[in-house]
């Protein structure tokens, strides 16, 4: 039998709805450690096999992710935060000007880096075997901002917004090697058994997207196809995530054979989430960050997790749901929106 989550993408009757909780790394310096660890402990549905660290532990920040010290990735792009654990903005673009295309500057091997960080491919697959022989899943996916927004990161937003309205041909052959390099990632991850593949990438802002769906068209779109062909061929259930305002490019994020859209709630509406997919394309609700979560009481915190399992989820499946806890957001809201999720993900049983 196939497991929880993918009987829950296809409309196979999950047993419950597929529930995730993410925090953050910065917050382990914002809250107070051991009131985390409890609500952790408190939420097996959420945390399963949790076991509570040491009271001196502390997360090991990623590179990118670490206050006050740029970090350059092995594309070249200049990454800094303020915050430990909150990823950094690309302030450093090596391609701001085209002349270091191809000459001082090319893009890097695969088969030494996963686009964001140098990687040992050798001891992550061992990894992901011992993960698969352990849990029978093994999701796969490309660094978050794999196609538009590592153009962005490469070039700089202006400059590639430019680049798409002048048809630079020399943005056609930057699209092409970067495809082929996301073509690399995705093949290890098939190769390696993984049973979902993941594409994240942001393209929408608070209103509308970051490109018109003409430029999303004609330069992004068919490096999707490409990339998420070898996933659609093998029958291997696909993801895609954005943030933002994504409504008028969803149909041809979509039609690439996505089968599990993550998108956030609010921003694009939860009666238009609801209209537009219920029952025909599976759903990762991105639970508000915004509005409801920090600012809101916890009553209104359990009425949104509510009406969104109410107006998106079916009995058959097509729902998920996730959470990714920023520092921000009062405890006892944290609680109410645990005790929700964890309530509400056996509403259909």
């Amino acid at each position: 039998m196939a497991d929880n989550f993918t009987r829950a993408i296809r409309f196979e009757r999950p047993d419950f709805i597929p529930m995730s909780f993410a925090v953050n790394p910065a917050c382990w310096h914002h809250y107070p450690k051991e009131a985390l660890f409890d609500l952790m402990e408190e939420h097996k549905l959420l945390f399963p096999g949790f076991k509570r660290p040491s009271p001196d532990w502390m997360p090991n920040y990623a590179l990118a992710a670490r206050a006050d010290q740029p970090y350059t990735d092995p594309m070249g792009c200049v990454w800094h935060t303020s915050d430990n654990g909150i990823t950094g903005t690309v302030l450093g673009h090596p391609l701001s000007d085209w002349s270091s295309f191809n000459t001082t500057w090319s893009i890097p091997d695969p088969n030494e880096t996963d686009g964001l960080y140098q990687v040992d491919w050798n001891k992550r697959e061992e990894a992901w075997k011992s993960i698969k022989a352990r849990d029978g899943v093994l999701r796969g996916s490309l660094r978050h901002g794999h196609t538009f927004l590592q153009l962005c990161d490469l070039r700089g937003y202006q400059n590639l917004l430019c680049d798409m309205m002048d048809e630079e041909p020399l943005l056609d052959e930057l699209i092409e090697q970067l495809t082929e390099f996301n073509l690399a990632i995705v093949r290890r991850w098939i190769s390696n058994g993984c049973t979902s593949m993941a594409y994240p990438e942001d393209l929408g802002m608070q209103v509308g997207p970051m490109l018109s769906p003409n430029m999303f068209r004609k330069y992004i779109k068919p490096s999707y196809e490409k990339i998420m062909k070898p996933a659609r061929d093998a029958g291997i259930p696909i993801h895609m995530h954005s943030d933002g305002d994504v409504r008028l490019l969803v149909d041809d994020i979509t039609d690439s054979g996505v089968e599990i859209i993550n998108l956030q709630d609010i921003v694009n509406g939860i009666d238009w989430i609801a209209d537009k997919f219920r029952g025909r394309l599976c759903v990762e609700v991105d639970i508000d960050r915004q509005k409801i979560t920090p600012y809101g009481t916890p009553k209104q915190v359990d009425a949104l997790i509510l009406e969104e399992v109410s107006k998106i989820g079916t009995p058959k499946g097509g729902l998920c749901m996730i959470y990714g806890l920023y520092p921000g957001v009062p405890l006892e809201n944290v609680k109410a929106l645990m005790d929700a999720m964890e309530k509400y993900a056996f509403f259909f049983s």
